[in-house]
């Protein structure tokens, strides 16, 4: 038995009642009172370390950190906000464009809810296209609404968009496109294009026909694939499957040598993020079955998929374009959260054969923000908290942020994922309001920190210039001469 059991004085514990202190067993037996005289000699020897510890603990608190209460948090978050307003912004994940683009995703959303903070109706928009545009109304109805497209209705090209990047503070921007449009700037936007398709060249009725979500999902990665096709000059899947992995090389090389300075996958729109690791040879083998026609099943198909991805996450590392990887809820009505739980890849992520790729896991994980900081690490794994302050309240991304800043504040990258959800909602305004919720949320995150003593305002702004610039500046190759043509 645990001598907490024995000790005198003790109150509440397992098997006594409270507020009593229980009772000494008799002693019946000179073994007895040998084991007892033992017995109380030990009860000494743990009410003395007890002491010590008791006496020793408050100043081994106060070395740590200490409790914020009575700490002027607002005095330091605004001496934090004027110095987090003026750091330029490294933005690592956004789709830029127009709504009537096409080429701004390879694919689209389709019908379903929309999340509280990303309707039309939040109140946060009319402030964005005030501080944008200088709109005028307090409504976006129909007749206010068309004021606002006239203001990107001549598009006068890469001056719009740098003009929208330097109202936000943004100094970069990565623009995850099909391609890049003569209205963005190569300087400013840097291309992140899309490899999904690779993993979906046979007949695809079985994810089709899965649910109105796929219906939409699928038939646009089988443009995207015949689209590199058609770049690659193929009227056909190639014979062998040692062509068809040819085929995607040239595809990637190709598309670094036109700006591309990483590779992206939303496959978690389209199936599990949990990859097994087939022989080549059992890939090899669907590919000849199934390349001219008839239907996997989805055994076979998922077989094929996992071998392709690893493929191209290898070929990722050795063409040193980082893997971004959509690894969050959220998008139609069909997503599935166990599907796409970030912890699925942890095989990937903790394989050594990729220690030379690097993996930027877009969205955070959330809902899975506090096991996915522990995927980072690994020294080639990064999170961005892309979507996440879109989709939240600065009062709950704070707690995000703070929870990453406490354990690897040199792995998390901001990310706005601007987009055209609507006419209404660009890309404009959705950097708007990301760039704005990030730094009010990290300011009061590094506040917090500060007044509990965890760090140094100096510190505290170090970690600040990493999240919002520095670290992604590092991760992405720097711009060459003579990229970026269309």
């Amino acid at each position: 038995m645990s001598p907490w059991y024995d000790w005198p004085g003790t109150v509440g514990g397992r098997g006594a009642r409270p507020g009593r202190t229980p009772p000494v067993p008799a002693v019946r037996t000179s073994g007895n009172r040998q084991r007892l005289s033992k017995a109380s000699s030990l009860r000494c020897l743990y009410s003395a370390l007890l002491g010590i510890a008791l006496v020793l603990l408050p100043v081994r608190l106060c070395a740590q950190a200490r409790p914020s209460r009575g700490t002027d948090l607002q005095a330091i978050y605004q001496a934090l906000i004027g110095k987090i307003d003026g750091i330029p912004i490294f933005d690592d994940h956004a789709h830029p464009g127009f709504s009537d683009d096409p080429n701004v995703d390879a694919m689209t959303s389709p019908p379903g809810s929309s999340p509280l903070r990303l309707r039309e109706t939040n109140p946060e928009f009319l402030q964005a296209a005030r501080a944008l545009f200088h709109y005028p109304y307090s409504d976006f109805s129909p007749a206010h609404e068309a004021w606002l497209l006239r203001q990107t209705a001549d598009r006068p090209g890469i001056a719009y968009w740098d003009r929208i990047l330097d109202q936000c503070g943004i100094e970069t921007s990565l623009a995850n496109r099909v391609d890049m449009p003569d209205y963005l700037d190569p300087k400013r936007f840097r291309w992140v294009f899309f490899v999904d398709s690779f993993l979906f060249p046979f007949d695809n009725r079985s994810f089709i026909n899965r649910n109105p979500d796929e219906a939409v999902y699928i038939p646009l990665q089988e443009k995207m694939l015949h689209r590199y096709m058609q770049q690659a000059a193929l009227g056909r899947l190639p014979d062998t499957f040692s062509d068809y992995l040819t085929f995607i090389t040239q595809i990637l090389e190709r598309n670094k040598r036109r700006g591309g300075i990483a590779i992206k996958f939303e496959i978690a729109y389209f199936r599990s993020l949990n990859f097994s690791d087939p022989p080549r040879a059992a890939a090899a083998a669907i590919y000849v079955r199934y390349r001219h026609g008839g239907l996997p099943d989805p055994a076979e198909y998922k077989t094929f998929q996992d071998y392709v991805f690893r493929y191209l996450i290898r070929e990722g590392g050795r063409l040193h374009l980082p893997v971004n990887i959509h690894t969050a809820a959220v998008g139609g009505d069909y997503f599935s959260l166990q599907k796409s739980n970030i912890l699925n890849l942890e095989n990937i992520l903790r394989d050594p054969r990729y220690l030379h790729t690097t993996f930027v896991l877009l969205h955070g994980g959330y809902p899975y923000d506090r096991q996915a900081i522990w995927l980072t690490a690994m020294r080639n794994v990064y999170l961005d908290s892309s979507e996440i302050e879109l989709l939240l309240y600065p009062s709950e991304f704070t707690r995000i942020l703070k929870d990453w800043l406490e354990i690897y504040p040199d792995k998390v990258m901001f990310g706005s994922d601007a987009y055209p959800y609507s006419k209404i909602i660009g890309a404009e305004e959705g950097y708007w309001l990301g760039v704005r919720s990030a730094r009010q949320s990290l300011a009061w995150a590094l506040a917090q920190m500060i007044g509990d003593h965890e760090i140094t305002e100096a510190e505290a702004l170090e970690m600040a210039h990493s999240y919002l610039h520095d670290t992604a500046a590092r991760l992405y190759s720097p711009i060459r001469e003579g990229v970026g043509s269309r």
